[in-house]
Formats: C-alpha cells, sequence, structure tokens
C-alpha cells in the first residue's frame, strides 16, 4: 500500500491492526481455562498498543506517550511469549491438537509482527529524540 510507505504513522497503524487480526484468530483457539487468564493479558496488552498508537498520532507533545507504548509493547511481547512456552499455540478448538510445527509456524507469524511492529515504534522514538523540536 503506498499510503503506507509516505506516511509511517499510517503504516504502524495498519501493522498494529495486523496483528490484532492475526492474534485474536490463535486466541479464540487457547485452553478455555486462559479466557480470562493470559488471553485476556494479550488481548487487552494489543488493545492498549493500538490505543497508544492513535493517542501518541494526535499527541503534539508525545514523548512519554511514547514510552509508555514501548513498554506495553514489550508487555505484550512477553505475554505472547509466555503462551509460546506454555504450549498454547498448539491449541486448537480449545484442545492441544496442532504439531509442535504448526504451533512454531503460529507462534512465529505472531512473533515476526510484534517485531517489527517493535521496530516501528523504535524508529518513530529515535525520529523523535531526532528532533530538534522534541520535547
Amino acid at each position: 500500500m503506498s499510503t503506507n510507505t509516505t506516511n509511517p504513522q499510517a503504516a504502524i497503524h495498519h501493522k498494529c491492526r495486523e496483528l490484532i487480526l492475526l492474534l485474536n484468530v490463535n486466541l479464540n483457539h487457547f485452553p478455555r481455562h486462559e479466557k480470562y487468564g493470559l488471553c485476556q493479558e494479550i488481548r487487552q496488552a494489543v488493545y492498549d498498543v493500538l490505543a497508544g498508537i492513535v493517542e501518541c498520532q494526535k499527541r503534539y507533545h508525545n514523548k512519554t506517550s511514547l514510552s509508555k507504548l514501548d513498554v506495553r509493547h514489550e508487555q505484550l511481547r512477553t505475554f505472547v511469549n509466555l503462551a509460546f512456552e506454555l504450549g498454547y499455540f498448539e491449541f486448537e478448538h480449545h484442545k492441544r491438537a496442532r504439531s509442535a510445527a504448526e504451533s512454531l509456524r503460529r507462534y512465529t507469524a505472531v512473533s515476526v509482527l510484534i517485531n517489527e511492529l517493535g521496530a516501528m515504534i523504535g524508529g518513530w522514538i529515535r525520529s523523535l529524540r531526532a528532533s530538534p523540536q522534541a520535547e
């Protein structure tokens, strides 16, 4: 999409929405006992990241908001890594049914998007620091 290459803020917003869609597909298969546990934490974290992106796009002085966004993004990464370590990406329809290879493939797809989003957030922070009007 050409809009994303000319507007980095639109690109980061798009990347986060792409991550939300992929995460929701995977989270819907996690074990039922995690519906209000880790699954909910991951959902809330990714929604908070999207809300943080919108907030940073609308604030004139957004150094603090970007720092909060960066922290919440890292929390999201931690929660997803924990879910993988607990074997939740092996679940399909709330039962352990996927192979280790399929689980790794699904986790890797999510992780790639999380890493790309993190790189974009980091670039946004660096560009703000480099700006002479940054406060």
